[in-house]
């Protein structure tokens, strides 16, 4: 990576780092504690995110390997989960699933969307310009499913002992078990596809970016004429 990309690529996930800081504080400063925040896939996808970008920024300034890319995969498809899910599913009062939104303070309805669109659109710009070309594999987009299958598990057994989820599609209280599976098993196979999709974009990328040929080595120069040789030629009927 030239240096000039390398330059982008750290302002970039400083970027990235700042806003989660941000929405974070901002989000705070509302109803919610930080640790009362903790529970939710957001904030965990978010400091996943500027974590790992905190860490890359790091990297590129020192010019060194970028983290690998099944990881950065992972946490830009977890990003963009919290915000497709955010915009498509809870705050859409078209969805089954959408929350009541509460009026909030200009300090955190900033902070709102710092974590659910502007780290979301950050990352993805981070994957899509600086992040490395054809090393994702179609079963990744399987391995990845691990967290949000983990956070279901946690948000469940929480609700048992709290009594509260931080979801409607994790209701288990309203929608029973049952309900919960089917949610989960639409979900999962959900962000199954989205994941095929990143992989599907890498490998386009890939395969639009050529490949530098190697300079051809420099022609060797003339070998001198021995001593004694003479050029011969052909003039009319003689020869010289």
């Amino acid at each position: 990576m030239s240096l000039r990309r390398r330059r982008a690529a750290a302002i970039l996930r400083l970027m990235v780092v700042f806003s989660v800081l941000a929405g974070v504080v901002l989000t705070a400063l509302g109803p919610a504690t930080v640790t009362g925040l903790l529970p939710y896939f957001t904030i965990q996808s978010n400091l996943a995110v500027g974590a790992l970008a905190g860490y890359a920024a790091l990297q590129a300034w020192r010019d060194r390997p970028d983290p690998p890319p099944a990881l950065r995969g992972a946490v830009t498809l977890y990003i963009t989960i919290t915000g497709v899910v955010y915009h498509l599913v809870l705050a859409n009062p078209a969805s089954p699933f959408a929350m009541v939104q509460p009026d909030r303070s200009g300090g955190e309805a900033l902070g709102n969307q710092l974590l659910h669109t502007v780290v979301p659109l950050l990352a993805v710009a981070d994957w899509v310009l600086f992040d490395q070309r054809g090393r994702l594999r179609l079963r990744y987009a399987a391995w990845w499913l691990a967290f949000p299958l983990g956070y279901l598990g946690f948000a469940l057994l929480r609700g048992l002992v709290v009594h509260r989820y931080p979801y409607p599609f994790l209701d288990a209280a309203e929608l029973g078990y049952a309900g919960v599976a089917i949610s989960a098993v639409f979900f999962a196979i959900a962000f199954w596809l989205l994941g095929l999709l990143y992989i599907g974009i890498d490998h386009t990328l890939t395969t639009r970016t050529p490949a530098l040929s190697p300079a051809p080595p420099p022609a060797p120069p003339p070998s001198p004429t021995p001593p004694g040789d003479h050029e011969v030629s052909v003039t009319g009927n003689g020869v010289s």
